[in-house]
């Protein structure tokens, strides 16, 4: 069962970040009314529709609880953790395919692992692009769930790696 939005409220669509529902529109597209949700991502202000009965299949999701936030900070801070050793370019591939997802956990993954990583050696071009996606997308998710600044939230998360 799909999760019911109303206007106002607030929700990830994957690797997009954190939208606002900004409406609810009906069209008629070769014949058929849809009744779409209007998405307005909060930090490019891209508008997205989505037909209100695929909103399962695109993966958008409501903000993580009090409880996730906890599961993500304790992804962040573990360290006992095997680094992907292969070529940049499949593991740039496998945190691509995490951060599409959705999931804040796979994010929280990328984010620890490119961390860790870039203590041991020089990232990639393209993997200092998916650091700085993974910390994006999940500052703004936490700062939401926990009503704090993205600047508090991108504090806490340095102060992880910084230890």
């Amino acid at each position: 069962m799909a999760t019911e939005y109303m206007i106002g409220d607030k929700a990830v669509y994957p690797a997009q970040g954190v939208a606002e529902i900004v409406g609810i529109d009906s069209k008629e597209i070769m014949g058929t009314t849809q009744t779409f949700y209007v998405l307005r991502v909060l930090d490019s202000d891209k508008k997205i529709l989505i037909p209100v009965g695929k909103v399962d299949d695109v993966g958008l999701r409501t903000i993580i609880s009090t409880r996730e936030i906890e599961e993500v900070y304790d992804i962040l801070r573990e360290r006992n953790v095997d680094l992907n050793t292969q070529t940049w370019n499949r593991r740039w591939r496998a945190y691509v395919e995490k951060i599409q997802t959705g999931s804040p956990f796979e994010i929280a993954e990328v984010l620890r692992d490119l961390n860790l990583l870039k203590h041991q050696k020089t990232l990639s071009f393209g993997e200092k692009k998916m650091l700085e996606s993974a910390r994006r997308l999940l500052v703004q998710e936490l700062a939401i769930a926990k009503e704090s600044s993205e600047e508090a939230v991108t504090e806490e998360i340095e102060h992880i790696f910084a230890a």
